[in-house]
């Protein structure tokens, strides 16, 4: 009807509707192109070589006409898959979201609609063990501040007393020994670190010859013997706050904690006080709770503290790759077929 066609006209004149009508490719919903929040456009020429995309923002001025088309929901941070945009797509098979971690979706819920849940595991392991090492070493050689002091106009000497903390040889404590705990450890023998961590399930010996780590059954144990402490596990109801005043204090008071997990693993207000007490020398946190913090967070305010706003996969090659695994999933999914990377529940 005519009236449809003058409803989809300024969907079709946006430039976030990817695709042409004539192709018959699958419709899925995403954020936005382009922007602070949207997807770089240089990727979502993969995404438009298999669905029609229509953005938030578009779907939203009119969802009943939209909202059956849909197929397929891109989540990377948003949009929000919540109920009530849920009940607008009928049609949805799948929510596949960009990166490991899918502490923002109900996946109980989304698979009680009969929809289910994808993520990108392993893609992007290379690019957040890289910001770890990153975060780790410009905290420890105080290389942010080397940076500001370089560019400030006033300086007219160099300074000898700002003094880091020596890196290789010491001892590195990762908490979460997945695909990105080794990736970390594999770099950290690069600087004849000693490799200590914890995870829920020891790994096979083989694993840990294979990046030179050992075993602490007890989390204290590692708490109390690194250098360095770097927490990069799945957010969960078990490991939230999992790091907060009795950890902080088992650690050693010249020790660095380093976060490149969630924000709520760490309890911030515990955090704050250890920085302030010097019961521990710094933090370097690629994350926190919430993203971005008020900007009167006493974190924003305290000098032993390095942050960066949650670059651990921000690479072209890695967010190229993770569009690609989100496409592959989404497809398989749409089609009916096995799905590479689908969340399963786990049932008690």
């Amino acid at each position: 009807p005519s009236h449809c066609v003058n409803e989809l006209l300024p969907v079709l004149s946006s430039p976030c509707y990817m695709g042409a009508m004539e192709d018959n490719k699958p419709w899925a919903l995403i954020s936005e192109v382009g922007g602070e929040q949207g997807y770089l456009e240089e990727v979502t020429d993969i995404m438009e070589q298999h669905f029609q995309l229509i953005c938030y923002k578009d779907f939203i001025q009119n969802p009943k006409l939209h909202g059956p088309k849909i197929q397929a929901m891109f989540v990377w941070h948003r949009p929000l898959a919540e109920p009530w945009l849920l009940s607008l797509l009928p049609s949805l098979k799948v929510v596949a979201n960009g990166g490991v971690g899918i502490d923002h979706l109900n996946v109980p819920y989304i698979s009680s609609l009969g929809v289910k849940v994808t993520n990108t595991p392993g893609v992007v392991s290379n690019a957040t063990a890289d910001m770890a090492l990153g975060l780790l070493l410009a905290s420890a050689r105080k290389i942010v501040e080397g940076h500001q002091i370089a560019l400030d106009p006033k300086t007219t000497h160099l300074p000898e007393n700002l003094m880091g903390v020596e890196v290789t040889g010491s001892t590195l404590g990762i908490i979460g020994m997945g695909h990105i705990g080794s990736k970390i450890a594999q770099r950290a023998r690069g600087f004849d670190m000693k490799i200590l961590y914890h995870n829920r399930n020891r790994r096979s010996v083989e694993d840990e010859q294979g990046v030179g780590a050992s075993y602490c059954e007890n989390m204290d144990d590692l708490l109390k013997e690194s250098d360095f402490v770097m927490v990069a596990l799945n957010l969960s109801p078990e490991t939230t706050g999992l790091i907060s005043h009795r950890e902080l204090s088992l650690m050693k008071p010249t020790a660095t904690l380093v976060n490149i997990s969630r924000g709520l693993v760490v309890d911030q207000d515990a955090l704050v006080k250890a920085l302030q007490s010097g019961t521990i020398r710094a933090a370097a946190l690629d994350v926190t709770h919430p993203e971005p913090l008020p900007r009167d967070h006493p974190l924003l305010g305290l000098p032993n503290v390095l942050l960066t706003p949650h670059l651990g996969t921000n690479t072209y090659t890695t967010t190229r790759r993770m569009v690609q695994r989100m496409v592959e999933n989404a497809l398989a999914a749409v089609k009916g077929q096995s799905i590479p990377n689908e969340v399963k529940l786990k049932w008690v």
